[in-house]
């Protein structure tokens, strides 16, 4: 078992910049890949980002993609996602999960409760 906590959300100004943690429970996260995904109020959920369990490999979105930047420190059981130059439509609730691989688009096993990020224009 898999306990995922993200942290870092809250509000910034368009332009701005963000940086989300996702904290793990577990030594054993380390053998995962992880993602994180967002998902805006009455739209449906999106993946942002990902990254190999070592962390070697990384993928995103198009529309993240220059941006923001996935991370991971496997010392700390922790995975980051670096938010640049942040846009209104970057509002979402973010939230991390493992991944079944690098591109799998969709959430695994284990999945955090999410954190929010408010973009203002």
């Amino acid at each position: 078992q898999v306990q995922l906590v993200e942290s870092g959300g809250g509000l910034v100004q368009a332009g701005g910049s963000l940086r989300l943690s996702c904290a793990a429970s577990a030594r054993t996260f380390s053998i995962y890949a992880v993602g994180w995904f967002r998902q805006a109020p009455g739209k449906e959920r999106e993946f942002v980002a990902s990254t190999t369990w070592t962390g070697s490999s990384t993928y995103y979105a198009d529309s993240v993609k220059g941006r923001f930047t996935i991370s991971r420190d496997n010392n700390k059981n922790t995975v980051y996602l670096q938010m640049n130059s942040l846009k209104s439509e970057d509002t979402a609730v973010y939230y991390c999960s493992t991944l079944y691989s690098l591109r799998a688009g969709k959430p695994g096993d284990y999945r955090g409760q999410g954190t929010q990020v408010t973009v203002s224009s």
